[in-house]
């Protein structure tokens, strides 16, 4: 385990600029500001999210700033944590923008049926109605921000040197899913069964929705068993984050795989294998709690190996 002494040791050669993750945030930024910008009498609440964008700008500079008074590693890494911690911040903004937009769930739920003959997010639960597969599943799907946590921390106490450098890769690929969603709104199974009918969805009827999600968040009640402990931590924490967007791909399957990838990196076989398990689950789990169609993991895993090879190649300097 890296000394955490050397983290309150003064830098000799600082670094001066903004690190590249905090360029990728505020590229981000940018990007959808001018998104804003030109769709600011559509958007419902551009004010807000502009006042959002500005405030973690703020704290950039801010942190930037008492960086280069007191320059050590203690204090970049809270200007690499902040960002990281602010990734469920920006989650829901997508949903600001891409409810402006015609929803195209009927197109992948067609094809969904067209590729297996059913809905499977509709017959998963239905399937396997044991309390224990059930808690099995939602302790899967609540793993993800303990594990992108896990990973993280692995590297800041053992790997230290490669810190940086992991975390740029986690934080860019969460950031690369988020300009997708904001530009193909596709809000998932437990949205789009409920708006278009749960009938209608069991005979193979998917209809156009059009502009519905611009002023419904309403969702399916999760399936499972509804007394359990992680049943209800995931319900909990869908009733006060979540919105109808970001199905495809599912960034559940693509941050967690990436997860995967990093933790193989890492050549700890301790780490990897006490993870397997828990990606296993949330494979599943995307599909049992109708957050997902299938397709959106299948463009999970490969949006994910697609993404860890880009970024694992152009972030060789932090090595």
């Amino acid at each position: 385990m890296d000394s955490l002494k050397d983290l309150f040791k003064i830098e000799k050669k600082p670094r001066k600029g903004l690190i590249p993750m905090e360029w990728v945030v505020v590229s981000y930024m940018l990007l959808t500001t001018l998104v804003i910008l030109f769709t600011y009498t559509k958007l419902v609440n551009p004010e807000s999210m502009l006042w959002g964008r500005f405030r973690i700008l703020a704290t950039i500079i801010a942190l930037w700033g008492v960086y280069r008074m007191i320059p050590c590693g203690f204090l970049m890494f809270w200007r690499i944590a902040i960002q990281m911690l602010l990734l469920s911040w920006w989650y829901p903004d997508t949903y600001e923008i891409n409810r402006i937009f015609p929803n195209l769930d009927h197109i992948f739920a067609s094809w969904e049926q067209q590729f297996f003959g059913c809905q499977p997010a509709l017959l998963f639960s239905q399937a396997f109605t044991s309390p224990i597969f059930s808690e099995l599943m939602h302790m899967g799907y609540a793993s993800y921000y303990p594990l992108i946590f896990l990973i993280s921390l692995f590297y800041f106490f053992c790997r230290r040197k490669e810190f940086e450098r992991i975390t740029l890769i986690i934080l860019t690929a969460f950031f690369i899913y988020y300009v997708i969603f904001v530009f193909l709104p596709v809000t998932g199974p437990q949205y789009y069964y409920l708006a278009a009918g749960v009938e209608q969805i069991a005979h193979g009827v998917f209809p156009n929705v059009h502009d519905y999600f611009a002023t419904h968040t309403e969702a399916l009640t999760i399936p499972g068993w509804n007394e359990g402990f992680f049943y209800n931590f995931v319900a909990g924490a869908h009733a006060t984050g979540e919105r109808p967007t970001a199905a495809f791909p599912s960034s559940h399957v693509g941050i967690t795989s990436i997860l995967m990838l990093l933790a193989w990196h890492s050549k700890n076989k301790k780490l990897f294998f006490g993870i397997l398990p828990f990606y296993i689950l949330m494979c599943f789990a995307t599909v049992y709690i109708q957050a997902h169609y299938v397709i959106d993991v299948f463009a999970g895993w490969i949006s994910a190996i697609t993404i860890y090879s880009v970024l694992f190649f152009f972030t060789k300097k932090f090595v």
